[in-house]
């Protein structure tokens, strides 16, 4: 089932149809070739391009900010995912990223800071990024070192994030430090720090098998006002559960709209392929691999817009959105794979569709939560709702 079809599910209203419609024209418009030879560059006219279309507002909560609605719609952000990604994943990063970038202040900066900041993420006049991981807490949020200490109306950052994404190129980064209000993740704190803040520079850039720009940060005394704080201290673990359990589920229909490419080129391929006198698709092996990529793909689609719907019904989606997340990474890499067994030595030649797909879906499968943290995610969550209705029972 394509994403055409899937729309007409009850999980969409008319606006998501439209803005399906909308989407997919400006990406054939717009994105038939995106260069790979100056990633940086690109990713900064990507972000002007997307935000001049007006698709960067719908990762910003509140029209008075720029946003397109006073919350972030989570369907529309993964509709915008699915459909960049099979058309472009560099397209695909530069959205995500600002939406990532700035999706904390959507939820708990001041109307000051929203107005600072949001309406240039929104326009794409303003590259925006999120520092969480550090070389000793990726999957362990809670383990990060990154210090921040109180000097007056200032915070003193001391430390280093790692693997972050529009590192270099960003205006402006929201760090998670530990403030130490409490042991562990109740002790870190966001805060909002620019580009050009002394102490903090770019001592690294990360190369990776899909180029994106990424980065290491190392804070050397970087002073950020206390005005620059997101919510309250000690809140910031909180704040960036919060915004993964937005975008998290929007990765997961990346790697659907990446699935989606892959699964094209496959039935192309099988059609079109002559052996032994007849096509590759003729083959019964060939067709058992294209319904098993088919049925990896919908089941794929049904968690992601399940997650979103639920999330836009205002309920808590940890558990759905890390299903979502495993399962659609996990199954996207499988399709892909299939495709890259379906080209055969034409699927690992550098620069073929399939090629390039093989290598944009294995980070996702990493980043926001590796699927052997999602897979914590949901065991946990079953058991406390297990032993919360052990309880209940035992109340009676």
């Amino acid at each position: 089932m394509d994403l055409h079809s899937a729309l007409a599910w009850p999980f969409f209203e008319p606006r998501h149809r439209e803005l399906a419609a909308g989407i997919e024209a400006w990406c054939r418009e717009n994105l038939s070739h995106v260069a790979h030879d100056d990633v940086d560059a690109t990713c900064r006219a990507l972000v002007r391009e997307l935000g001049s279309a007006g698709w960067l507002k719908y990762g910003v909560g509140g029209v008075a900010y720029g946003g397109h609605g006073d919350t972030i719609d989570t369907r529309a952000v993964c509709l915008l995912r699915e459909t960049l990604a099979k058309h472009s994943g560099l397209a695909d990063f530069a959205l995500a990223m600002q939406g990532l970038g700035s999706g904390a202040i959507s939820l708990g900066g001041t109307h000051e800071q929203k107005s600072r900041y949001l309406p240039r993420v929104a326009n794409g006049t303003a590259i925006a990024a999120f520092a969480l991981s550090e070389p000793e807490a990726g999957s362990d949020v809670a383990a990060m070192s990154l210090s921040a200490r109180e000097d007056g109306d200032f915070y003193v950052l001391d430390g280093d994030k790692t693997w972050i994404s529009n590192g270099g190129i960003a205006d402006f980064y929201v760090v998670f430090a530990r403030t130490g209000e409490a042991p562990g993740a109740r002790g870190i704190t966001a805060f909002i720090v620019d580009a050009d803040t002394p102490g903090l520079e770019i001592a690294e850039r990360i190369d990776v098998i899909a180029p994106h720009p990424l980065a290491r940060l190392h804070f050397a005394g970087a002073r950020v006002p206390r005005s620059q704080m997101l919510g309250a201290p000690g809140e910031g673990f909180k704040l960036a559960m919060r915004t993964l359990d937005i975008f998290r589920t929007s990765v997961a229909a990346a790697s659907l709209g990446f699935a989606r490419h892959a699964m094209a080129e496959g039935l192309s391929r099988a059609s079109s392929r002559k052996m032994f006198g007849q096509t590759l698709g003729d083959f019964q092996l060939t067709q058992a691999k294209l319904a098993q990529m088919a049925l990896t793909i919908d089941s794929s689609a049904l968690l992601v817009y399940r997650a979103a719907w639920l999330r836009d019904q205002g309920e808590n989606v940890t558990r759905e959105a890390a299903m979502a997340k495993w399962h659609a990474s996990e199954g996207a890499q499988q399709v892909i794979d299939a495709a890259v067994q379906l080209y055969g030595g034409m699927g690992v030649q550098s620069g073929t569709a399939v090629e390039m797909l093989y290598r944009e879906i294995r980070a996702l499968r990493i980043y926001e939560g590796a699927t052997e943290v999602q897979q914590l995610i949901v065991g946990r969550d079953l058991l406390k709702a297990h032993a919360a209705e052990l309880a209940k029972d035992a109340a009676k």
